[in-house]
């Protein structure tokens, strides 16, 4: 994992504010993952938790699947070195043309979330003359516990819902030009919780039976919507891998122990958890006040850099992430209020925070960043400069940067 030197070090050399992802820590949770889980599943990357080209590029020959959420992130995958049949294409609001490309470049997986989007793939594959691979995503009717962001047991944009699911699966099974080679269900994301995910496990178990019995036939993949979480606030603890393999994989060995399952590739999806904890905002101090008995210290990346550090992504309510003060890594504390420098009062990343003493030029990491950081954010708000992005690879720092938008362009004077 990247040191406190090595982020200075980035720091220093490519200005703030910078994301680093640590490459050679991404490749270690990886085999982590695989070590706890062995051989029952592949991992299926989710393009949308970080999009960004180089680091697609490291990861391509590592997962076994990219999952995308657009025809543009399919681009990104093809241009990071995945094969078209190594694409699955989730998403609940696809454009025709986006299904019509899809079909003609013979993307592997394409995963259709309503009838309509089965009919519109159906008459593209028809049109083209092939048939389309496809899974079917089902909506659960059961809630798992403990996660952090819930997209089951309610109305929802994802997938069929499962009340619906026989009748869905006869429908596109009937279609002459789709080829329903499985399902796809992914119930809630971000939790910590072994008990919560597990359970999660054997909800999607029992679903897959039942759609696979209704089907007639055996699957050729089943997609688990992992749901893993990373440790974001200090009192949150890492989950623990080993104790969730031993509770998943007796269930995932019978599931495979029936003769419909047999054959079936599982995978597992997720974006989150894999390359999260391996990334870092660095931020400077950029200004220093008291107000009214509060110590401010004002950085150069506002909520407009990282809109979930700020808890303005999904969060009922605001609290501090894990932060360092790089520069200070010790000694005597001080209490902040941590903002950026948008104009604008909701910009605030951190309060009461108790940080080693944090002057003007100090630099500051905000950690598990390596997920639904820059291009999850409003980076076009108030035209501040954009970060630039790295990697670190062997102890080697790579400017990965796509867009320096905002960044000033008028000559000196």
């Amino acid at each position: 994992m990247a040191t406190r030197e090595d982020l200075l070090a980035a720091a220093a050399a490519l200005g703030t504010p910078l994301y680093v992802y640590d490459i050679d820590a991404v490749r270690a949770r990886l085999a982590r993952l695989r070590e706890a889980f062995g051989s029952q599943f592949g991992i299926s990357f989710a393009i949308k938790s970080n999009p960004n080209l180089a680091l697609l590029r490291s990861l391509a020959p590592l997962v076994d699947t990219f999952d995308v959420s657009a025809f543009a992130e399919v681009e990104r995958a093809i241009a990071a070195g995945c094969e078209a049949e190594r694409i699955t294409f989730c998403g609940p609001g696809k454009r025709a043309e986006e299904v019509r490309r899809a079909v003609r470049l013979g993307i592997g997986y394409l995963v259709v979330e309503s009838l309509h989007e089965a009919r519109l793939a159906d008459r593209f594959a028809g049109e083209l003359g092939c048939r389309q691979i496809v899974l079917l995503r089902i909506n659960p009717a059961t809630s798992p516990r403990a996660f952090g962001v819930n997209m089951s047991g309610k109305p929802s944009q994802f997938g069929i819902d499962e009340e619906e699911m026989e009748a869905a699966i006869d429908a596109v099974a009937a279609l002459p030009h789709l080829d329903l080679v499985g399902f796809h269900i992914y119930s809630g994301s971000n939790s910590l919780s072994v008990e919560g995910l597990a359970e999660n496990f054997v909800i999607l178990s029992d679903i897959f039976r039942r759609a696979v019995a209704h089907c007639g036939q055996s699957p050729r993949k089943l997609i688990f919507g992992a749901g893993f979480g990373v440790p974001y606030l200090p009192s949150d603890e890492e989950l623990d891998l080993a104790a969730l393999a031993d509770q998943v994989l007796p269930g995932i060995a019978a599931l495979r122990a029936e003769a419909a399952f047999a054959g079936a590739r599982l995978e597992l999806e997720l974006g989150r958890w894999l390359v999260g904890p391996c990334g870092w905002l660095l931020s400077s101090i950029i200004g220093a006040k008291a107000s009214r008995g509060t110590e401010i210290r004002i950085c150069d990346a506002g909520f407009n850099n990282h809109l979930a550090a700020y808890g303005m992504m999904g969060s009922v309510i605001r609290r501090n992430w894990r932060i360092a003060n790089l520069s200070n890594p010790s000694g005597e504390t001080g209490r902040y209020t941590v903002v950026g420098p948008l104009c604008t009062t909701i910009d605030t990343l951190a309060t009461k925070l108790e940080l080693p003493v944090a002057t003007i030029g100090d630099v500051i990491s905000i950690e598990n960043s390596g997920a639904y950081g820059l291009t999850s954010s409003p980076t076009r708000f108030i035209s501040h400069p954009e970060p630039r992005e790295a990697l670190l690879e062997g102890g080697r720092l790579t400017d990965a940067s796509e867009s320096l938008l905002n960044h000033w362009r008028l000559a000196d004077n």
